[in-house]
């Protein structure tokens, strides 16, 4: 364990599995980051990696593709998400692939999701100690805009964590992190543009003007964060991992072959920077 380290990890809905192919690399070789700052995709990929079970986050994300409780439009105009909460959050962990949730109550490490609060447009970062008691930060930060219902902590609806802060490590060094390592789903080169479905979410959340605003703002926040990221890496205070090549995946991905592929595209680009990884970390 590095002390004053931070693992940084971005969202992307079902492009994570790359995210699960670079956390497999780490755990094969025992590479582990004193704390973990993740949001939506990433936040669910971090349980796996924190509780040290290698593969799970890869079996969780492609052995279900075909079931409808899983990701589908019929758990989407059923339920109200797309992603089935009662299947991902419960069935899975609890039933079908356990979560080994006593090792990881036992890791020395701060595991912060990022949610979006509906009512002011801010982050929050919830620290996640239990991952059957604190189960909806991590649902909170992967619910996605437009695709999921709100999840309601105490009393407050939150969203999806990569509205408000999708790549959170000004907030890792805010708390003391000198040295981070981030992981990104998108290749270097990537710019987002402004959202087509900007003008729907903006009906749908007429009620939540913050949440508007940071909804209308999000393609400029996010690549002013990327810019932040680019010159800490510079400066050495950030260690970047990011796609060697685009990835391209649909919302609702079902192609078995192409996530693996992603997935080792993971594993191998983590691992040919393993060396560079590991003198950042103890210089």
């Amino acid at each position: 364990m590095t002390t004053q380290t931070a693992l940084v990890l971005e969202g992307g809905g079902l492009r994570g599995i790359y995210t699960a192919g670079v956390l497999d690399c780490f755990l094969e070789h025992n590479i582990h980051l004193r704390d973990v700052y993740a949001v939506s995709a990433g936040a669910c990929h971090a349980c796996s990696y924190l509780a040290g079970q290698k593969g799970r986050a890869y079996h969780t994300n492609v052995d279900y593709l075909h079931d409808k409780r899983y990701c589908s439009l019929t758990s989407l105009v059923t339920t109200g998400n797309l992603f089935g909460v009662e299947f991902l959050y419960h069935e899975l962990p609890e039933k079908l692939y356990p979560i080994d949730n006593a090792a990881f109550c036992k890791t020395p490490s701060d595991f912060h999701t990022v949610v979006t609060n509906c009512v002011t447009g801010a982050p929050e970062y919830p620290q996640v100690r239990d991952l059957f008691r604190d189960i909806d930060f991590v649902r909170a930060s992967s619910s996605l805009p437009g695709l999921s219902r709100f999840v309601m902590l105490n009393g407050v609806p939150y969203l999806d964590g990569g509205i408000s802060d999708a790549i959170p490590l000004r907030r890792s060094q805010e708390d003391g992190h000198f040295k981070n390592v981030v992981v990104l789903t998108r290749d270097r080169s990537y710019r987002k543009g402004p959202s087509k479905s900007t003008a729907l979410l903006k009906w749908k959340y007429r009620a939540y003007p913050a949440l508007v605003e940071r909804l209308e703002m999000r393609h400029l926040a996010y690549n002013a964060q990327l810019d932040f990221v680019h010159n800490a890496e510079k400066t050495g205070q950030a260690f970047l991992i990011a796609p060697s090549v685009p990835l391209q995946l649909g919302r609702m991905e079902k192609n078995r072959e192409k996530l693996d592929s992603i997935y080792q595209l993971g594993k191998k680009d983590a691992l040919e920077r393993l060396d560079a990884l590991r003198e950042y970390l103890t210089t």
